[in-house]
């Protein structure tokens, strides 16, 4: 039966209706199996490898500063990110990754002859006055570029970030007409839009950029307070995920890898997947999620699902670069900062979290648009970021190093270049009973937790209405209201 054919078979004549299995378990993956197991189906979860989570993960690493637990990089939401709110609420995990009572980033200055500290901050005024006084008393914009800054603000909230056109302009042509300085783009909107977006100005989509800024900044006062997690992303995105869907129903195969999705004979479909060293099983199912890589999608597509499938290998990747330094002494006092006139980005304290004990510190640097630096080796890296580290923080220079290594995610986020939006598949394709999910599908957003739970919902949500079956208890905010009734 060929996949057009599948999909004319309706729903409720396939005798495997109720099974549905979902290949991938990052953020996406689970978000879309816990929704199905809910509304009922029995949900089988498919992971290449030996834990959940995706993209964000921790690992053992035995140091010369003891047993550490290091995340594979740094990663943080917004208060406005309300879809993977709803996935930590979900997990039990929401006091684990608390959110600032008030926006307020650290920005440290290397680039003049001597250090200048400045903050990026909220107010409870409303919008756009609430960044208002921030913005008078940063010290990194003269006064010319504040007022600019404030008149771009204006003109950016006036944009639809779902506008077509917007997708096809970059960011920098943007700032540029809105007479943004190379000085404003660099301590401003590259410092936001950098860690957002894995992109700096000239290479991103203004569609994207739009979305960032205006949903982050001048929505709420509230939305751009910044949250990360104050244990290892394992414990979240593994542990407490696996428990969720263990008490959900849904089994989980982890170091399993599908090969092949194909149409069976009653209008469902078989999913080849193989298992260590040669055990191999067909599982079957009325629905099916790929909630994999883009370019891994693109291989398990049954032929028909989307009109022009290689568009997905037109979809590109950019790396983050994550520095890890381990003190013998404490050397920073703010949990985070930012950083201007360095090749240092964003820097976070990851001494508790990482179960480092004994006086230390340990500093996690989290690196995007790492192009040039993702294949240096270690010590080139060392050579180049621990004396900046000591340009930054005067209380580093005097102390040891008791560890120094690196995590490269090379493919970290889909690349936001202008023109992306076109490339990225809506969740529901046309063989009936398969469904995209992933950050890179069309979600509106980057590449961010908030997308992958966004896109598993929305995977799931047409999931169920293409079976007739209820959302779910406890819909995902911005999924639950969006229902196309296809028949």
């Amino acid at each position: 039966m060929t996949a057009d054919a599948a999909h004319d078979v309706r729903p409720g004549d396939r005798p495997a209706a109720r099974r549905a299995v979902v290949l991938g378990g990052g953020i996406a993956g689970t978000t879309a199996a816990l929704l199905l197991a809910e509304a009922g189906l029995e949900t089988t979860l498919v992971e290449t490898r030996p834990r959940l989570g995706g993209l964000a993960f921790s690992f053992r690493r035995h140091s010369a500063a003891g047993e550490l637990t290091v995340d594979n990089g740094q990663h943080v939401y917004l208060r406005c990110c309300s879809a993977y709110t709803w996935f930590l609420e979900r997990l039990g995990a929401l006091g684990l990754a608390p959110l600032q009572d008030r926006m307020e980033v650290p920005v440290l200055d290397a680039g003049g002859e001597r250090l200048r500290a400045g903050r990026l901050r909220r107010t409870q005024a409303p919008v756009p006055l609430h960044l208002a006084a921030g913005l008078a008393t940063y010290p990194h914009l003269s006064l010319l570029e504040r007022a600019s800054v404030g008149r771009a603000a204006l003109a950016l909230k006036r944009l639809d970030p779902a506008d077509p056109a917007l997708d096809g302009i970059d960011f920098g042509t943007w700032l540029h007409r809105h007479g943004q300085s190379p000085r404003a783009v660099e301590a401003l909107w590259d410092l936001v839009g950098t860690a957002t977006l894995n992109a700096r100005a000239p290479e991103a989509s203004m569609g994207l950029a739009a979305k960032v800024f205006k949903t982050g900044l001048l929505t709420d006062p509230g939305a751009a307070d910044i949250g990360w997690s104050h244990v290892p992303l394992g414990d979240i995105h593994d542990v407490m995920a696996g428990a969720a869907l263990e008490k959900a129903g849904v089994r989980t195969l982890l170091r399993t890898r599908a090969r092949a999705v194909a149409p069976d004979d009653e209008g469902g479909w078989r999913v080849r997947v193989e298992q260590g060293a040669g055990g191999a099983e067909e599982l079957t199912a009325g629905t099916v999620v790929l909630a994999v890589p883009h370019r891994e999608a693109h291989g398990l597509l049954p032929e028909g699902a989307l009109t022009e499938p290689d568009r997905l290998l037109e979809i590109g990747t950019s790396p983050i670069l994550n520095v890890h330094v381990i003190y013998d002494r404490k050397v920073l006092r703010r949990p985070f900062f930012a950083a201007l006139g360095t090749p240092v980005q964003w820097v976070f304290d990851r001494t508790s979290a990482a179960g480092l004990s004994g006086g230390g510190q340990y500093l996690a640097l989290s690196q995007s648009v790492a192009h040039e630096e993702i294949d240096l080796p270690v010590a080139t890296l060392r050579e180049r970021y621990l004396p900046e580290l000591d340009r930054l923080l005067p209380a580093a220079r005097g102390a040891r190093v008791r560890d120094f290594f690196v995590t490269r995610e090379r493919t970290a986020t889909f690349t936001p270049a202008p023109g992306v939006g076109r490339l990225r598949p809506p969740a529901r394709t046309a063989a009936r009973g398969v469904f995209l999910a992933g950050a890179w599908t069309a979600t509106g957003w980057p590449a961010t937790m908030e997308g992958a739970v966004r896109s598993g919902a929305e995977a799931a949500r047409e999931a169920l209405v293409t079976l007739g079956r209820p959302y779910g208890k406890a819909p995902v905010p911005g999924i639950e209201g969006r229902a196309h009734e296809h028949h």
